[in-house]
């Protein structure tokens, strides 16, 4: 039987080829230019250009598909996901990473129907990487399957965290104590690309073993949750339970193991959720 959304996973790898090559471009040529203040700007502006990219070429294409986007939720779009076909898009993954010229920043295109994910797309703009996953079908970085690492030991493995954008100390500190209690285990090392999307296609690509992370959208996680979970990996809630899309807070991991051995450590702190109601 034909794949029903094979169009829209192949309009989604070529726009966010497209797209990163607008984000390259802005990188390559204007960020060089700028004073950090003024590249902040350029950052927004370039965040809103390619999502404005995305979701013109996809609403001509597939009228009746929905979106959630970040520019679109900061413009004050709701975040609800609904059974409706939804692409679920962060235009530039790793905004912080791009005012310094930082290498990784990721175009992620999720894609899901019914609320299930059906597909994701992961372009890694500078590294010139393209990472897809399908539903069924496996994951694969510019056409080569990829397979998470079947490392077993907590105290052989490589785990990637962010430290997030909260800058208040209570936070920073619960952040710092969970990175610590992890890497006393101890483990081989903690990293962070600064991007989450990238952050779980190397969990996918057996780089490293587990991301974890609380503070993230839905738009950061929703295209690497379908690459990590087809190249054999878990989500997993930060509690131990289910994962949680719109929760802002995933372990992701090689397997159940690891993944339930750094939820152990995990110091919890609350966010709110993005469907959460709109404060009016």
């Amino acid at each position: 039987m034909a794949d029903p959304w094979q169009e829209s996973m192949d309009h989604a790898i070529a726009v966010a080829r497209k797209a990163g090559a607008v984000v390259r471009d802005a990188l390559q040529n204007e960020v060089k230019i700028m004073t950090k203040s003024c590249s902040v700007d350029l950052v927004t502006k370039t965040d809103q250009r390619v999502e404005k990219i995305i979701i013109e070429s996809v609403k001509e294409k597939f009228p009746t598909h929905s979106f959630i986007g970040e520019e679109s939720v900061a413009a004050g779009e709701p975040c609800i996901l609904t059974d409706n076909p939804t692409w679920i898009v962060d235009p530039v993954d790793g905004t912080t990473n791009f005012v310094h010229g930082f290498p990784f920043v990721a175009v992620s295109i999720g894609f899901a129907v019914n609320k299930e994910l059906e597909f994701g797309v992961v372009y890694s703009c500078l590294e010139d990487k393209m990472y897809t996953g399908r539903k069924g079908k496996g994951a694969f970085c510019d056409g080569e399957r990829l397979q998470v690492s079947d490392q077993t030991d907590m105290r052989k493995t490589l785990i990637i965290s962010e430290l997030g954008s909260n800058r208040d100390p209570e936070v920073v500190s619960k952040i710092f104590s969970t990175m610590q209690k992890i890497l006393c285990i101890p483990v081989h090392g903690i990293r962070g690309s600064g991007t989450a999307a990238t952050n779980m296609c190397m969990v996918a690509s057996g780089a490293v073993e587990a991301f974890f992370e609380i503070g993230i959208h839905c738009w950061d996680i929703a295209a690497g949750a379908v690459i990590v979970t087809e190249a054999g990996g878990v989500l997993l809630d930060v509690d131990g339970g289910p994962f949680d899309l719109m929760s802002r807070r995933m372990v992701s991991a090689n397997n159940k193991t690891i993944a339930e051995r750094i939820v152990k450590e995990i110091e919890i702190f609350p966010k709110e959720r993005d469907d959460a109601p709109t404060k009016k």
